[in-house]
């Protein structure tokens, strides 16, 4: 019984450890490959290059507005786990179309972009967006950011830091850990997970409006951590809307398209910010 409960010991120790070492593998899944040419994805678009504080240079794309309804804001978009810009060219438009100038960003390790990401490699990303949109005349008091799942977690912290015209942020979880829990429930993954993207947290000491956009039907982050956080900006009273898309699971068409577009409008014309 003892060799047998020594033997349990050492493979859950083992376990543990593989986990401590390669959980950034886990948490991020990169798609490397570097996107089609913008001309070709989205016509009028150009590449921007963002230098961040410890020396990568990425590619993200710049969108104009359609000059017949630009609302003079910008819209950062802070993508989630998955993909690269490519697969946002939809949701970037639907944002031009709707007035605003957008910024698809990809972090180190996506879209053909040096570097491999981390929890202050994402934030040192989105630091260089927030540069380049501020040279483009944008500064962060007059642009929107849109963090979509894992970048609900990068934007939570840059609205801390630099302090937007708003934040939408879409499918968000509280932080990484409860979604690590609810996915791995036999890992001790509080005490293990070194990337802990605390959203609530920056949140509660933030004073921005705020916009919440979560499925009921999320089989990646559970729609219940939304709602939290969703409850903390009410708390804080900087809650603009919370929208509930019924039926709706993380990746379906509806979370990168229309509804979503919406809400960011929802939000700006909430705004006391004039067009030009």
């Amino acid at each position: 019984m003892a060799r047998a409960l020594l033997a349990l010991g050492l493979v859950a120790v083992i376990v543990l450890g593989l986990f401590w070492a390669f959980q950034r593998s886990l948490v991020y899944h990169p798609d490397p490959a570097a996107p089609a040419p913008v001309e070709e994805v989205l016509p009028g678009a150009r590449e921007l290059l963002l230098h961040t504080e410890d020396g990568l240079e990425l590619t993200a794309w710049f969108l104009p507005p359609d000059p017949q309804t630009d609302r003079n804001l910008a819209v950062l978009y802070a993508p989630g786990n998955g993909g690269h810009r490519e697969g946002r060219a939809g949701i970037a438009r639907d944002l031009a179309d709707r007035g605003f100038t957008v910024l698809l960003l990809d972090y180190r390790g996506f879209g053909g972009n040096p570097g491999s990401p981390s929890q202050e490699g994402l934030a040192a990303d989105a630091d260089a967006a927030v540069r380049a949109l501020t040279q483009e005349g944008f500064p962060p008091e007059r642009t929107i950011y849109l963090g979509e799942s894992l970048g609900g977690g990068v934007v939570a912290r840059l609205q801390a830091d630099h302090p937007p015209a708003g934040v939408v942020l879409r499918s968000p979880f509280t932080e990484l850990a409860a979604v690590g829990s609810h996915h791995y429930p036999i890992l001790p993954v509080g005490l293990l997970l070194r990337d802990r993207f605390p959203v609530s947290a920056h949140l509660a000491e933030g004073t921005v409006p705020v916009t919440i956009v979560r499925g009921t039907a999320d089989s990646v982050v559970p729609t219940e951590l939304s709602a939290e956080v969703a409850r903390v900006a009410r708390d804080r009273g900087t809650l603009v809307e919370e929208v509930v898309l019924e039926g709706v699971d993380h990746n379906d068409p509806e979370m990168f398209g229309p509804p979503l577009a919406d809400a960011v409008v929802r939000l700006a014309e909430s705004l006391p910010i004039r067009r030009r």
